[in-house]
């Protein structure tokens, strides 16, 4: 069966799935499980003759030949059992649940993998799949897997102003699904691009190093990448089951490509090195953090500052507060824009995101020695803003509107650089003379405040004023979850 074929196929089993109600993240469990344990078996067999660990008794020959309730039953107990396994066995099976509740359903599916040579299989056809179905569920918003999900065009764009280099480590502390660790794995195994022996294997095992605090999420992960030929069988898995903000850094890396989560509050408050906390009772000490605050994104920031080596290089996806708030997130700016090489800031649109009433950015910068030097000397913003009208399903961000910024940022050389109507140059005395060092910059006329000829089209005008009332609604809760209890004192 060809590749399109196989697909479909897979498709179509998910859509009769669905009558069922089983959704598409529930799917992709299932799949990610039975998929493993066909392509482990696959790799046990000759030519490669791999020892995958996996108990016999629950082994991918196990399944053949069973239907109805022995089949249920014996699935139960296998997912039981790898789940309790080590490295990745245990990492991919954690808390396994059956969700296909019709026997002859999961028989099928059961059959329908054994039926196709999957090792065979070119990584290209394997990982499209798979992708295919990570977006769907990001796509379904009931499952709500969407805010794990970056639109994979933003990604391909950032990781080519970026373009990390072979034999280099690439970190993402909060990776969802895996896309940015699939976006540097494309651009580095690109065509015309010929890595030696040495650099594939550091490319299969040593480059990718991550966190995701979700199980399922960590999974989809895990399987997104082996599916890509990233990992190992039987090897202990480089994305971490644990909050990167509270987590020991296995080592300091040399790129971070990443899109932390949004929402304000985090669970956690962190003490910096001067003692100074917030009144949370639940606190930990970030020695290596310039300011105490309980913003989720300020303390990532912070955290993929010091998860870079001097030479180290980041993309980050960031909400708008990042850009203008007070108190600590102006300290934080400022110790950024000294002691980081801050570049760059891409101005996003609305629409482009699963997640409703998102204003993000993306913010570029280099890691630099600590020597007491200024080492911003400037950042260059490009509007991708003002007066551009995104929806996810009429009018989707392509990689077209992504190709001026990225000539724009001139990854060959980004010191030269030339100013255009969207493309703007702010030195860094401008920049901490602005109000809070704010980063929210604007200069470009929005035509649709006086002109109604340049309305957008009502589908997706409907769709900004939601963005704005879901972004409002954000920072109401957040002002509400700020305030004292009533049943305090």
């Amino acid at each position: 069966m060809n590749s399109t074929a196989l697909v479909q196929k897979i498709w179509n089993f998910c859509h009769t799935l669905r009558d069922d109600g089983v959704g598409y993240g529930d799917y992709l469990e299932q799949l990610t499980y039975l998929l493993f344990l066909k392509l482990a078996h696959e790799y046990s067999q000759p030519p490669y003759n791999r020892d995958t660990h996996i108990p016999r008794s629950c082994d991918w020959t196990s399944l053949r030949g069973k239907t109805g309730a022995p089949l249920e039953a014996h699935y139960l107990k296998v997912l039981h059992k790898l789940g309790e396994e080590p490295d990745m066995l245990g990492a991919i099976f954690f808390k396994a649940q059956n969700k296909i509740q019709d026997p002859a359903k999961l028989a099928r599916l059961v059959q329908m993998i054994d039926a196709e040579d999957w090792v065979s299989l070119d990584a290209d056809t394997k990982g499209d799949l798979y992708e295919g179905l990570l977006q769907k569920n990001a796509e379904d918003t009931k499952s709500g897997a969407g805010q794990y999900f970056t639109p994979r065009v933003l990604i391909q764009a950032m990781v080519e102003c970026v373009q990390p280099e072979p034999g280099k480590t690439i970190a993402d502390p909060a990776c969802g699904t895996g896309g940015f660790f699939l976006g540097a794995y494309e651009w580095l195994t690109r065509d015309g691009v010929q890595l030696n022996r040495k650099q594939k294997e550091f490319l299969r095992r040593q480059t990718f190093f991550g966190n995701e605090i979700v199980a399922a999420t960590r999974r989809l992960c895990l399987m997104n990448l082996f599916l890509h030929n990233v990992g190992d069988l039987d090897g202990e898995p480089t994305v971490d089951r644990a909050d990167a903000l509270i987590s020991e850094l296995r080592q300091k890396v040399d790129y971070v490509l990443a899109n932390p989560p949004f929402g304000k509050k985090s669970s956690m408050t962190i003490t910096n090195a001067d003692g100074e906390e917030d009144r949370d009772a639940l606190t930990y000490e970030r020695q290596d953090f310039w300011q105490t605050t309980s913003n989720k994104q300020l303390n990532f920031l912070q955290h993929i500052v010091s998860m870079l080596k001097t030479t180290g290089q980041a993309a980050v996806v960031l909400p708008d507060n990042v850009l203008f708030e007070g108190g600590a997130g102006e300290k934080i700016r400022r110790k950024l824009l000294e002691t980081c090489d801050v570049h760059t800031l891409l101005r996003l649109p609305t629409g482009i995101f699963y997640a409703q009433g998102v204003k993000a950015n993306v913010l570029f910068f280099d890691a630099k020695p600590k020597d007491g030097k200024v080492h911003t000397k400037g950042v260059w913003i490009y509007d991708l803003r003002t007066n551009k009208h995104f929806t996810l399903k009429t009018k989707p961000l392509r990689r077209e509107d992504l190709r001026e910024f990225v000539e724009a940022y001139n990854p060959a050389n980004r010191h030269k650089r030339k100013e255009s109507e969207r493309f703007r140059y702010f030195d860094y005395e401008t920049l901490v003379a602005r109000d809070k060092a704010s980063l929210d910059i604007f200069w470009l006329k929005d035509d649709s405040l006086d002109d109604l000829d340049n309305l957008p089209p009502p589908d997706v005008l409907a769709q900004e004023i939601i963005d704005h009332l879901e972004a409002a609604l954000v920072a109401f809760r957040e002002v509400a979850s700020a305030l004292p209890s009533s049943r305090q004192g």
